[in-house]
C-alpha cells in the first residue's frame, strides 16, 4: 500500500469517526438531564438571609415594603403573575393553604398594570398577608427569579430554605412542601 492510500483509509476512518463521537457525546448529554427534576434550580440564597430590597405595596403606593416584610415566618414568598396561566392555576391552592393559617406573601412580577393585579386578587381571592408590587422584576431580579409561578420557604429568620419553581398543587404539597414548611415551623418553636 502506498503512502497516499494510507493517508486516504486514515481520512475516511475520522469522516466515519468523529460524526459517531459526536452522536455518543450528545446522547451522554441528553441522557443526564433526563434524571432531572424541572422544579429544582439551584438558589445561591439557599440558608442565606432574603436579599434587601424596597417595593411598592400593590395595593396602595404609597406603602413601602422591605426585606423585613418576610422576616416574619415562617412563610412562602410567592411569585405570580395575571399573565402567567399557571399562577391562575395554583392560585385556588394557594387561598386553601392561607385559610388554614400559613403565611404567604405576594410578589406580583412584570405586570404591565396594577388594576389588573389588584382585579385578580379582588375576583380570585387574596391569599397574602403582604401584596409587593413588582412590575419592573427589580425584586424579582434580587432572588434569581425565572419567572412565574416561583415560591421561596422563608424560615423564622429570614433566611431563604428553599426555592420551589412552578406551581404549588395540592400533589407536590402533599409530597414534599409541607414536610419543608412543618420543619421550618418545628425549628421556629425550638
Amino acid at each position: 500500500m502506498s503512502r497516499q492510500e494510507t493517508q486516504g483509509s486514515n481520512k475516511k476512518w475520522i469522516v466515519l469517526f468523529v460524526p459517531l463521537v459526536l452522536f455518543v457525546v450528545l446522547v451522554v448529554f441528553l441522557l443526564k438531564g433526563l434524571g432531572k427534576d424541572p422544579t429544582h434550580l439551584e438558589s445561591v440564597l439557599i440558608d442565606k438571609p432574603v436579599p434587601e430590597f424596597t417595593a411598592q405595596d400593590l395595593f396602595d403606593p404609597t406603602q413601602q415594603h422591605s426585606e423585613q416584610v418576610l422576616k416574619k415566618g415562617p412563610l412562602l414568598f410567592n411569585v405570580w403573575a395575571t399573565w402567567c396561566p399557571t399562577c391562575r392555576a395554583e392560585h385556588e391552592f394557594l387561598n386553601e393553604l392561607a385559610a388554614q393559617g400559613i403565611p404567604i406573601v405576594g410578589l406580583n412580577y412584570k405586570d404591565d398594570s396594577r388594576g389588573k393585579a389588584m382585579d385578580w386578587l379582588n375576583t380570585l381571592g387574596d391569599p397574602y398577608t403582604a401584596n409587593l408590587y413588582d412590575p419592573e422584576g427589580k425584586v424579582a431580579f434580587e432572588f434569581g427569579v425565572y419567572g412565574a409561578p416561583e415560591t421561596y420557604f422563608i424560615d423564622a429568620e429570614g433566611r431563604v430554605r428553599y426555592r420551589h419553581v412552578g406551581d404549588v398543587n395540592p400533589r407536590n404539597w402533599e409530597n414534599q412542601l409541607k414536610s419543608i414548611y412543618q420543619q421550618m415551623v418545628k425549628e421556629a418553636k425550638q
